[in-house]
């Protein structure tokens, strides 16, 4: 295991809306032995009101500020040696201060498939605020690619098989003896 892991046993998982962070990152930390902690069900779980209610009623820039938060939370428990896998919302690796914090705490993966897999997976529900206008969900998916790609891996998750996604990434090198 390379030496950040063991200071810092963080793995962050990142990537756009279905590209399967929870559903992989349960899986991952279950074969790890590790907690998993899904940001978004901090989020919902501290403001007791759903994301979208957040986005509808305080708008994108204070789910920002209550997502660094959280974030800033579980890194520290992290930063104290509590291994943990964390699924990212998909718009918290945009965010500089969050990059900056994750990136000194662990390791970032991204989990990376086409936006025809996103539609697919996500298509127009309701409780994604951001995916409700196809083409600013689309332009968005575009927009992040860039963000997403400073991640210090990258894990394809166009197969609907998690298993998959999930033994790609304990085959990374930072999982070597």
């Amino acid at each position: 295991m390379i030496a950040k892991l063991k200071q810092t046993p963080g793995l962050y998982l990142l990537g756009f809306m279905g590209s399967g962070k929870t559903t992989i990152g349960k899986l991952l930390a279950d074969r790890l032995g590790w907690t998993f902690v899904d940001i978004d069900e901090d989020i919902v779980a501290s403001e007791q009101r759903s994301i979208t209610e957040i986005f509808d009623t305080f708008g994108e820039t204070a789910f920002r500020q209550i997502e660094s938060e959280m974030i800033r939370k579980r890194v520290r428990a992290v930063a104290c040696g509590r291994p943990m896998v964390v699924a990212l919302g998909g718009g918290a690796a945009v965010q500089p201060d969050n990059v900056e914090l994750i990136e000194t705490h662990g390791v970032t993966i991204w989990l990376s498939c086409p936006f025809e897999t996103v539609l697919r997976r996500v298509g127009k529900d309701s409780e994604r605020p951001l995916s409700r206008d196809l083409k600013r969900f689309e332009e968005l998916f575009h927009a992040r690619q860039e963000a997403y790609g400073r991640a210090n891996y990258r894990i394809e998750t166009d197969d609907d098989d998690p298993e998959t996604a999930v033994n790609a990434i304990l085959n990374l090198p930072l999982f070597a003896p």
